[in-house]
């Protein structure tokens, strides 16, 4: 089993402030007079009810939930997951910082792909881990985290944490469910899996089985920044099991999520068709992208998420290309990384399929097909 820090393996740290929400759960009663909370209670907030209206602003008094059980339940029964395997933070990037707070000490070593989500990076060395990134595997028609070199890279260096976006965030690439446990059981005993899975409800096939279990030495993050459109709100959640969740908790901010988006995160969780027709059309016009691109000459990389990647023949193409639709009031991606740079990224929003909005890079691409 993979191991904690030293520091955490005594009693406490235990959160001193868990919230009014959680003592009316354990009372079995609502508490309606507020005398001992320092909070704002009684502001007025005319500024904000005239901006924003008086619906808004009474989700901004008090500290929100800090064990997120509305937002909980509603993931567990549309996904079919235990409530005692789901935490709920302040996005998937918070998790990450999170997973890597509660797994690794300064001076251990954390492995991830060169090139993937720059985040985990710059959370390792923030915490002053080492970080080994094994390149990408290149083919025709393929970019992929190399499983057989994390796990190689984790055994050489005594790794504490393997990192993996499953899809992959940039490349698209999804591994298989079998392709994951297999790097699991390859990974030292005592060697973490942190799983990005921020991409994972634009899978074909999202919800399985598989997607609701929490595995023995894996981290599993999701988030309701993409398929939820949540993302300026700040919420996502972690998948394990409940102990290493209860050791998440004890260096967990004490109130990472607001009121205001655990309410907006259940008000989108009870209206799940919008969620499923959203995703049901950024996968069409991810695919309708891909053709479009394929059909002029591109190298258009395999995607299970809400983007497409287009490997440009050279970095000073695609650099070239960047700048001049940025020039023209279009941004899209090129991935920073120097193994990854001749690679653009188009998100599959609507106004990506206008006529003309990606014409400097069709034109490079016809010019070098």
């Amino acid at each position: 089993m993979p191991r904690y820090p030293n520091h955490l393996l005594s009693e406490g740290p235990a959160n001193p402030f868990p919230g009014i929400k959680v003592l009316e759960r354990r009372l079995g009663k609502v508490i309606p007079h507020r005398l001992g909370s320092n909070e704002g209670l009684d502001m007025p907030h005319r500024a904000l009810r005239d901006h924003f209206g008086d619906a808004l602003v009474e989700h901004v008094y008090c500290y929100g939930d800090a064990e997120a059980l509305g937002v909980r339940k509603r993931i567990s029964e549309q996904q079919g997951m235990a409530l005692e395997t789901l935490l709920v933070d302040a996005g998937a990037d918070s998790l990450i910082a999170l997973a890597l707070r509660t797994t690794c000490e300064p001076g251990e070593t954390v492995v991830s792909t060169a090139g993937t989500y720059p985040t985990l990076g710059y959370f390792a060395k923030g915490q002053g881990c080492n970080l080994v990134e094994p390149s990408y595997y290149e083919a025709p028609g393929v970019l992929a985290p190399d499983l057989e070199a994390l796990a190689a890279a984790a055994h050489q260096e005594n790794a504490r944490l393997v990192y993996l976006a499953n899809p992959d965030n940039p490349s698209g690439h999804l591994h298989s469910d079998s392709d994951i446990l297999k790097l699991r059981d390859a990974l030292p005993d005592t060697c973490w899996l942190l799983l990005d899975e921020a991409y994972g409800d634009f899978r074909d096939d999202a919800g399985s089985e598989f997607a609701a279990k929490a595995i023995p030495g894996v981290i599993r993050l999701r988030t309701l920044s993409k398929a939820h459109g949540l993302a300026g709100l700040r919420i996502g959640y972690a998948i394990a099991d409940p102990d290493v969740l209860a050791m998440m908790m004890k260096v967990r901010i004490h109130y990472a999520v607001s009121s205001l988006t655990l309410a907006a995160a259940e008000v989108v969780l009870d209206h799940p068709d919008e969620v499923h027709q959203h995703v049901a059309d950024v996968k069409a016009r991810r695919e309708q992208l891909a053709k479009h691109f394929r059909e002029l000459g591109a190298d258009v990389l395999p995607s299970a998420t809400n983007f497409i990647g287009i490997r440009l023949p050279s970095a000073e193409l695609a650099a070239e290309v960047h700048q001049q639709l940025l020039a023209e009031g279009v941004l899209v991606a090129r991935l920073a990384h120097p193994e990854l740079a001749n690679v653009i990224r188009i998100t599959a929003v609507q106004a990506a399929l206008v006529p003309g909005r990606l014409a400097a890079l069709e034109q490079a691409i016809k010019e070098h097909a």
